[in-house]
């Protein structure tokens, strides 16, 4: 009984996992192309990795936000978050140093989905519905 339990709650988990995965790619999918702005961040940065051994390593990083034209807070935040550039920055840093190497290569997507639910969480809107990395390489 205590196995079966646990298989259930396993099983219900994973798919709660899948289904908010799907709904998230059926929303940037419904979004036209002519309604997606794309924000780059300025500059590639270079991000201190956790220490999985002796050596350090980073992870060298362009980021881009695909942001929502028809949303109703693109008329609050508009095109141009560079005046917001430092704190977008800040949890950028924030997810991906928590990464060692190995863990890193292994999980772009997971990391590029903790990196949106962060900033939609500091913009309070999800205006920026998806992350894109240009560069994603380490040393």
């Amino acid at each position: 009984k205590k196995t079966s339990a646990l298989i259930d709650g396993i099983s219900e988990a994973l798919s709660l996992e899948v289904e908010s995965q799907a709904s998230a790619d059926v929303n940037a999918q419904a979004i036209p192309m002519t309604s997606i702005e794309v924000y780059n961040i300025s500059e590639s940065m270079t991000i201190p990795l956790a220490k999985s051994d002796d050596k350090d390593h980073y992870c060298l990083v362009s980021v881009s936000f695909s942001v929502n034209k028809d949303h109703p807070d693109y008329a609050t935040y508009g095109s141009d978050y560079s005046s917001q550039e430092s704190l977008i920055k800040d949890q950028i840093r924030d997810v991906i140093s928590q990464y060692t190497i190995d863990e890193a290569k292994a999980n772009q997507e997971l990391i590029k989905q903790q990196i949106l639910e962060r900033v939609q969480a500091l913009f309070n809107s999800d205006l920026i519905f998806n992350v894109s990395f240009g560069e994603y390489m380490f040393q």
